[in-house]
């Protein structure tokens, strides 16, 4: 099985900015995409902060927005795709949010 990552972009509501019942159905909407996910969820990841970016000739960047990250195992770029289909991250449907799957490779020796 190969690994992918999702990463997520989108400017998410901070759950210190949400109401009980609001952070509530989050949690309880990322549960049921987990449950669904199983064992091919390798690692749930985290949500991500502020970011910055370093150039390699010394000018200023700008990091990239990403929201957070999970790592998955499935046979394919298909199978991984298909593990997103009801992620809580794609809920609003109105184009704010993505999330972007890529292959983790291994590393050359």
């Amino acid at each position: 099985m190969a690994r992918f990552m999702m990463v997520y972009k989108g400017e998410a509501t901070d759950m210190g900015d949400m109401s009980e019942e609001q952070a509530g159905a989050v949690m309880a909407a990322w549960g049921v995409w987990m449950g669904k996910v199983g064992p091919a969820l390798v690692d749930v990841g985290t949500p991500l902060g502020a970011g910055a970016s370093v150039v390699d000739d010394g000018s200023p960047g700008s990091a990239v927005s990403l929201t957070g990250y999970s790592i998955v195992e499935a046979a394919d770029m298909a199978g991984a795709k298909a593990l997103a289909n009801g992620h809580p991250f794609l809920s609003e449907g109105k184009g704010n949010f993505a999330v972007d799957i890529f292959e983790m490779l291994p590393v050359p020796m």
